[in-house]
């Protein structure tokens, strides 16, 4: 057996030395992984990176004086025909009104409730419930009564139901619209993160979300009863930003009353908690304007800013107040209009709410400025709550969804051919990147293996990880790989050991939003949707960070090996973007198309980087 052993090993030995180079010791993967693990950078960096990353997009407001008639015109224009309709068939955005009148249901004494259905893009329709004044007069004033995160109820909630009830009595036509995701709309596949889907296939989100509330604002406008010169608009939270948004773009609108509903950017990225859905971030929005310059955009149209001492979701008052309120009283003391810009901070009950005493303030604030009679009091409505069903209108059995609307446009792209790379480039904002400092953390050599770990950072202010390993008889000009695995660096250690057992130099690589370098409360899904709204993509900066990886490694043209559709697509854009960088790419557990995206569907809370505005009509994958 000795003598066997001593014969294999010869040989082994005449093989090394012909093949000119050492045999190599095998490392195997719980060695390897034994230094992926330890974490080099923790999520509070990486959150402070986001935060002052951030921080530095906020556009600027403009001079009072500076914001004339033409030139809030403008910027009005630019944010509908470059952010809200990106994407957007044309003859969607410009079709008439269709609403279809289902008839009255019986209520209470002062007024009459009529049930409504209208469609939003062809083949999805929403409902909505109409409270007319009885008798009704020839012209009255109009309200748009736009919804929030209300859950199951939908707009058969309960404090929207007692203000739309008063809102009629006192005179005022006042229309409840349904809300995505809520009610009747309350399919999984309206919930609004599959706005992401739209994005990808090439439609900004916001653009539904537009739609659906001025398709109600098309309503009214068109009643023969209404009175075009009061026509207001409130809601809360969803529909505090639903008010805001259509209120500043929109000059149909005349009073405002947004309930807790949306802060200024910089709120958003001092508390995450008052980040919100991806449509109020919507992607390229701050590229033209913040939710500062929308409320400069009211000037001098009656605003009423309703918020709550300490709201128990979002945008607590005194915390908000400075940007959106402080900030923008100048834009009406200008029209000599300062009484028509309001604030009111509710402290009963303080919580995230639209209940009596905010339903005063805004009963109030419309009768002023109406020409109404003053109210004194709600009139009491309870008895006249209606249920989910009894104010349920009925949809097509086959509407669309969101996602469904996102498969559709989809299918009207032509498919993807060779990715032209500047045009490509454009999609993801790819804008290379330099290596400000990286930082060596820590190395090892030991039983046949050599490592060191690195945090990188860049000339944009963010950051990543990385561990360099070889083994210790490979020389420093070995071959290299960069090996990237969509749950981070410690989940690769398999395919990091088999590269380096190729006597190849390996770096185990985290960029930003994986392993090391991904942000926790809030996560990834959070800060992409903000990156997205500033103007950047995240896929940019991270195909960004690895080629400024490749030139740091200095090997020619390393070999990249990627574990799970994230890292796929970061690679293939490398390689697209910077092929003289990378040499041979191997993908495992990778996609053969983008529209598994939709077709998973994935949701966009575990891959939020791919869902990048337009990127499925430029680019498709080989797995």
């Amino acid at each position: 057996m000795i003598t066997f052993m001593r014969s294999n090993f010869f040989v082994l030995g005449v093989l090394c030395v012909l093949c000119g180079r050492p045999a190599l010791p095998q490392t195997d993967t719980r060695a390897v992984a034994r230094h992926l693990d330890p974490p080099l950078q923790t999520p509070d960096v990486t959150n402070y990176q986001l935060r002052r990353y951030l921080a530095s997009k906020a556009p600027a407001l403009p001079a009072p004086a500076q914001l004339t008639a033409s030139t809030a015109q403008a910027l009005r224009r630019r944010i509908l025909d470059q952010v809200v309709f990106h994407g957007w068939p044309t003859e969607w955005v410009n079709a008439p009104l269709r609403a279809e009148d289902l008839g009255l249901i019986p209520s209470g004494p002062g007024y009459r409730v009529r049930k409504l259905r209208y469609e939003i893009v062809p083949g999805f329709w929403s409902s909505a419930i109409l409270y007319e004044p009885d008798p009704l007069p020839a012209k009255v004033p109009a309200i748009l009564n736009v919804n929030g995160h209300v859950g199951a109820p939908g707009k058969a909630v309960e404090y929207k139901q007692k203000r739309c009830i008063n809102n009629a009595r006192q005179g005022i036509l006042s229309l409840n619209l349904e809300w995505l995701a809520f009610g009747e709309l309350s399919q999984p596949e309206n919930r609004h993160w599959f706005g992401a889907h739209l994005d990808l296939a090439g439609a900004n989100a916001v653009g539904l979300f537009y739609l659906a509330m001025r398709k109600g604002l098309d309503y009214l406008w068109e009643h023969p009863n209404t009175d075009r010169a009061r026509v207001g608009v409130t809601g809360l939270s969803g529909g505090g930003w639903q008010t805001i948004f259509l209120s500043a773009l929109d000059e149909r609108v005349g009073p405002a009353v947004p309930v807790a509903g949306y802060a200024a950017f910089l709120s958003r990225v001092e508390r995450p908690g008052d980040i919100g859905d991806i449509e109020q971030n919507p992607t390229d929005l701050l590229l033209h304007a913040d939710y500062t310059h929308l409320t400069a955009l009211r000037a001098p149209r009656p605003t009423l800013l309703i918020y709550n001492a300490e709201d128990d979701c979002c945008f607590r008052a005194p915390l908000v107040k400075p940007y959106i309120f402080d900030h923008i009283a100048p834009f009406y003391r200008v029209h000599n209009r300062e009484r028509d810009f309001a604030w009111h901070e509710n402290t009963d009950p303080g919580d995230h709410n639209y209940q009596l005493d905010n339903r005063m303030q805004s009963y109030r604030f419309f009768a002023r400025h109406f020409g109404l009679p003053p109210v004194e009091r709600e009139t009491p409505a309870d008895s006249e709550i209606k249920s989910v069903e009894e104010l349920t209108v009925g949809l097509p059995v086959e509407n669309l969804t969101i996602l469904g609307l996102a498969r559709r446009l989809a299918d009207r792209l032509p498919r993807a051919g060779t990715p032209d790379r500047d045009r490509l480039a454009g999609v993801v904002r790819y804008r290379p990147l330099t290596i400000t400092h990286a930082w060596a953390l820590g190395n090892t050599k030991t039983k046949g293996l050599e490592t060191r770990s690195w945090r990188f950072e860049f000339s944009d202010g963010l950051g990543a990880t990385a561990v360099w390993l070889k083994a210790i008889i490979a020389p420093d000009t070995a071959p290299a790989s960069i090996v990237l695995h969509d749950q981070g660096k410690k989940s690769a250690a398999a395919v990091v050991s088999e590269r380096v057992n190729r006597g190849e130099q390996v770096l185990a690589v985290d960029l930003l939003f994986t392993g090391d370098a991904a942000p926790q409360n809030p996560g990834p899904h959070a800060w992409t949707q903000m990156i997205a709204s500033a103007g950047d993509r995240p896929l940019g900066i991270q195909t960004a960070q690895l080629a400024a990886l490749a030139r740091w490694l200095g090997s020619s043209r390393p070999r990249l090996e990627t574990t799970g559709p994230r890292t796929q697509v970061i690679a293939n854009l490398a390689a697209i973007l910077e092929p003289a960088l990378f040499g041979p790419r191997h993908h495992r557990e990778g996609f053969a198309s983008l529209r598994r995206l939709l077709d998973g569907p994935v949701e966009y809370q575990s891959a939020p980087d791919l869902f990048c505005l337009d990127l499925y009509r430029v680019l498709d994958l080989s797995p």
